[in-house]
């Protein structure tokens, strides 16, 4: 998955990945992980990373590989 959230914390006032941390309830260590796309996180932490971010969940993180649809 890629992630645009470090673009996002430095349009939102150049927000500090502590900052960010702080206000959705995580560690600095998570937002870093996050960033480095190492870790994934739960659909209540990237709708709060969106929230304070101002932006959608889609503009946060993006799927890097097609998904495939199978209907047979």
């Amino acid at each position: 998955m890629k992630t645009n959230l470090r673009k996002y914390r430095f349009e939102n006032g150049e927000m500090s990945q502590q900052d960010l941390a702080e206000k959705v309830g995580v560690s600095r260590q998570t937002i870093v992980s996050i960033e480095k796309g190492d870790y994934n996180p739960s659909v209540k932490l990237a709708l709060l990373l969106a929230k304070i971010l101002n932006a959608t969940v889609e503009q946060l993180f993006e799927l890097e590989e097609e998904i495939k649809n199978d209907k047979k």
